[in-house]
């Protein structure tokens, strides 16, 4: 069975277990507390318990792999345009400078700028792994459920729901389509060229383009018959009650967010500096 990407997979793990307001609130806390500090050793601490969470979830790489790849071209290019724009960000923010090499011109290759990266590269791995995580362990329909629990109205949270429910549909419509598409000569395998593959592929979004406009057009026709939208509230059937899981993960996350707040502000400043003489 092909394995798809960015669906849901229904798993007996403990974190498929939770619901999805547990998850939800722990994701937006984690990633909060992951965003405000530049406290390296919060940080690293935060990314060794995200990855033991991934682990134990049992996710198969499959379904985050490209999205994984995908993620990391732009993670690079981030780092380059950083050093582009601002080769001394780190000197300015930890008061010393001490020089690696020199390129040209104004930059300079120093210890406090490679730390300073370091960290938004630990941001990255930090946040990345609990949002694929909440992606990926969450039944749509239940986030949904989730969303409008929290007070998000109803209306925002099933669209929500029906853009999570429809990523394994445009996979099948772009399978489809390609297999058809070569059918008639047009190749996007590893066989040709990445040029030539490029081109192939885009001339396969344009009925990809089409063929979901026209599923819209569906859902939205249907749902208007049935009156949806029309009433304040709703009722939910894949909202479920809180356990002790849930209790004891959302105990965890405000510690967790407690004790970053106080790591990082205790001496006055986010930004943990380690060339203090």
């Amino acid at each position: 069975m092909k394995v798809k990407m960015l669906s849901y997979t229904d798993l007996d793990t403990p974190i498929h277990r939770l619901t999805g307001a547990t998850k939800l609130l722990f994701f937006v806390l984690w990633s909060v507390s992951a965003m405000i500090t530049y406290d390296t050793r919060v940080l690293v601490v935060m990314l060794l318990f995200s990855l033991f969470v991934f682990k134990i979830s049992r996710v198969p790489f499959q379904q985050y792999a490209f999205v994984l790849y995908f993620i990391l071209i732009f993670f690079v290019l981030n780092h380059l345009a950083i050093f582009l724009f601002s080769p001394l960000e780190g000197v300015s923010i930890y008061g010393t400078r001490h020089d690696i090499f020199h390129i040209a011109g104004r930059y300079t290759v120093t210890w406090e700028q490679l730390f300073y990266q370091l960290n938004i590269a630990l941001k990255y791995a930090v946040v990345i792994p609990m949002a694929l995580l909440f992606l990926l362990t969450t039944d749509p329909s239940e986030f949904a459920a989730s969303l409008n629990r929290i007070g998000v109205n109803y209306r925002i949270a099933y669209s929500v729901s029906l853009a999570l429910r429809y990523i394994p549909d445009i996979q099948r419509d772009y399978e489809n389509i390609s297999f058809s598409a070569q059918a008639r000569g047009i190749d996007t395998s590893r066989k040709e060229k990445l040029p030539t593959r490029l081109k192939n592929i885009a001339a396969i979004l344009f009925p990809l383009i089409l063929t979901s406009v026209e599923r819209i057009d569906k859902i939205s026709t249907a749902m208007e018959l049935r009156g949806f939208g029309r009433g304040s509230r709703r009722t939910w059937y894949s909202l479920r009650p809180f356990t002790k899981s849930d209790y004891i993960a959302l105990a965890l996350i405000i510690l967790i967010a407690a004790a970053s707040a106080v790591i990082t502000f205790y001496d006055g400043s986010r930004f943990y500096n380690i060339f203090v003489e």
